[in-house]
């Protein structure tokens, strides 16, 4: 794959200040985007914070990049970008992490299962001095609607294997609604997942790398319309992989990556497109 080769100092320079993005996949979601998309939009506005929406249109066959293309064209803060094949829940992050603006950016999922008021406190928690935000349903505060009880039943099987394996306290690292600094997604970097799996490598590693994070509740409902695009028979041994792939880095690197201000800001990152 094409690849650009930049500094961390020359990355962060790129990003906006005081802006925030949102990077959001979506794949044949016509019946949710333009919700979604507006929802996010009219509650940041409401809260005056400068917001960058991009929707990464991943190879979908329905009318969502008629959609996108409508919404963009009503709303500077809105754009959409085709990721090229080969596609994926994890490919179509990455392709919008590579081109987010902002100085912050937020994952979001496509389906409206996330809620924009939630979003609002982590990018206010994040401008207090941490790096990361991440979300928990499943702690005071926290709410979760209509969860398929036997996706429910692995969720908290696989958060239980990842809290023993890193001695973590935090409860829901597969939970795809996080924030980050612009400088914690290029020390993140190179990111491997091709799928859902990547909402697990991506907090990890900030985490091993000595990131500032921070842990808040939020809210999560099950899709109204549409089909869940996560496989379960088809993620686990993905989701398997990365989770011992950052324990390896965590167990064999002896802390190498923990102090972030010793890495200097000259350090190359390699970016995949």
């Amino acid at each position: 794959m094409p690849f650009e080769v930049c500094s961390l100092a020359e990355w962060q320079a790129a990003g906006i200040e005081g802006t925030l993005s949102l990077v959001i996949p979506a794949h044949n979601e016509e019946e949710h985007i333009a919700d979604t998309v507006q929802r996010f939009a009219t509650e940041l506005r409401g809260a005056g914070i400068t917001y960058e929406i991009v929707v990464v249109n991943d190879n979908s066959s329905d009318g969502t990049e008629r959609i996108l293309s409508a919404l963009s064209a009503a709303d500077s803060g809105i754009r959409y970008l085709n990721n090229p094949p080969p596609n994926g829940f994890g490919f179509a992050v990455r392709c919008g992490l590579a081109e987010f603006r902002g100085d912050a950016v937020a994952i979001v999922m496509a389906d409206g299962s996330d809620d924009p008021t939630d979003l609002v406190r982590f990018y206010r928690t994040l401008q207090s001095g941490y790096d990361c935000v991440f979300g928990s349903r499943f702690i005071n505060g926290g709410r979760v609607t209509d969860y398929p009880k036997f996706k429910l039943v692995l969720n908290r099987l696989a958060n239980l294997l990842i809290r023993i394996l890193f001695m973590l306290r935090y409860n829901d690292v597969t939970n795809a609604f996080k924030l980050y600094r612009r400088s914690a997604i290029a020390g993140a970097q190179p990111l491997l997942s091709h799928h859902f799996n990547l909402t697990v490598e991506l907090p990890l590693k900030c985490i091993i790398r000595g990131y500032r994070y921070a842990v808040l509740a939020n809210s999560w409902k099950n899709r109204e319309r549409g089909i869940s695009k996560l496989r379960i028979k088809e993620m686990g041994s993905r989701y398997l992989f990365v989770i011992l792939y950052c324990w390896l880095e965590r167990t064999l690197s002896r802390g190498d990556y923990r102090d972030q201000e010793l890495h200097g800001e000259h350090r190359l990152q390699v970016w995949h497109h």
